[in-house]
């Protein structure tokens, strides 16, 4: 969370508004204090000025004890006014108690004080003093009071949103760390899945040709080099996003897709039905890594088979499928397509709001995913003829 804003001014506050009051105070006595008339001001001595200070010395628990520092303040202001001292700046205490309570959050308290200080003035102004004052001035008096209320409360206000837009953008940006963090532990899951599955069959297959064949065997141990170099380079990718928020080399997309296909070895074939055309990174990033995954579950589940990788462009989506035509080597990993492969798939595709089907399709097994794409300008609907 961020750290609460502290102004500079903030500490000094309760000495300034001491400084403000009794300096003020005594300077305003000389247009109000007249010897000989009845309706004159008393003159400051020892009680003013204590009083004049009480209310700034209240302000110095304002963070601790709000409600009490407003109770303070406005006692003190009362019987300040009470014993007929001048007017003048003495009303600075109570304002800022009266600010300092509302931000704190106690606005009932806060308005009952004010409503208690209104009362005051009202009754003081009628019976007190040697010449009443009429509505006039209890008008004005609630005025002021009530812009004072106004003023703290919109205050309020406007801090609570504030407050609530930096949590809401924190939550946010944890939210989306979380995103990205489940991003890269499935790009490292798919990238090591379909690597190790392909190391581990080209492994198998050099231990039974190194006496026999060992030319066929030279080319198993290259592919498993290969692919120990391009698992390295990816995850150095996909850490390097993690490190630094930006990938070092280009992120999986169809782009890489021949590569992918050369690397699964001569028994893959890619076809394009449509008009290719660029997608955006989020739909090629998932058509990749689906195919990637549909062919390391042929490796694992259907090893020696035969497998097509479609790729169909159609107006608003693009149909990747990968086929097999079934295993005509023993399988030694499980016949059946379990574990986290197929889900994940389905995963990727319900993010983009696509769909996945996987199934047994006549002798071997189908994976088809429809992923939304935005329709290009002008391009016409495409279709496969079976």
């Amino acid at each position: 969370m961020r750290a609460k804003r502290r102004y500079p001014i903030e500490p000094m506050l309760p000495l300034l508004v001491a400084m403000g009051q009794t300096w003020g105070t005594a300077g305003a006595q000389k247009a109000q204090v007249h010897p000989g008339d009845p309706a004159t001001r008393v003159p400051l001595d020892p009680l003013g000025y204590a009083l004049a200070a009480a209310g700034p010395l209240g302000l110095l628990m304002r963070r601790a004890h709000p409600v009490a520092a407003l109770w303070v303040t406005i006692a003190a202001t009362c019987a300040f006014v009470y014993q007929g001292y001048s007017y003048g700046p003495i009303f600075l205490s109570p304002i800022v108690a009266i600010f300092n309570a509302v931000m704190a959050g106690h606005r009932r308290a806060t308005w009952l004080a004010a409503g208690t200080f209104y009362l005051f003035f009202v009754s003081y102004a009628t019976w007190i003093v040697p010449t009443p004052l009429g509505l006039w001035h209890h008008g004005a008096v609630a005025a002021v009071v009530l812009l004072v209320l106004t003023v703290s409360e919109v205050a309020r206000a406007r801090r609570d949103q504030r407050v609530e837009r930096e949590r809401v953008e924190e939550e946010e940006a944890r939210r989306q760390v979380s995103e990205e963090r489940l991003t890269m532990a499935q790009e490292l899951h798919d990238v090591l899945g379909h690597s190790i599955s392909l190391i581990h069959v080209q492994a198998s297959t050099a231990l039974h040709l190194i006496d026999e064949h060992p030319e066929q065997a030279r080319t198993a141990l290259a592919t498993i080099k290969q692919a120990s170099k391009d698992v390295l380079t990816e995850m150095r990718s996909v850490l390097g996003v993690l490190r630094e928020g930006a990938p070092r080399s280009p992120t999986a997309g169809l782009s890489r897709l021949d590569e992918l296909v050369e690397r699964s070895g001569p028994t893959v074939t890619k076809r394009v039905v449509g008009t290719p055309r660029p997608l955006p990174p989020g739909v090629e990033r998932a058509a990749y890594r689906i195919v990637q995954e549909s062919l390391t579950n042929v490796t694992k589940h259907a090893p020696g088979a035969g497998a097509t990788v479609t790729l169909l462009y159609r107006q608003a989506e693009l149909v990747v499928r990968v086929e097999d035509t079934g295993a005509t080597l023993p399988v030694t990993l499980g016949d059946e397509r379990g574990g986290n492969g197929i889900p994940g798939m389905r995963e990727r595709a319900a993010a983009l709001g696509g769909s996945l089907t996987a199934a047994p399709h006549g002798h071997g097994f189908r994976v088809e995913a429809r992923l939304p794409v935005p329709p290009a300008a002008g391009d016409d609907t495409s279709e496969e003829t079976e």
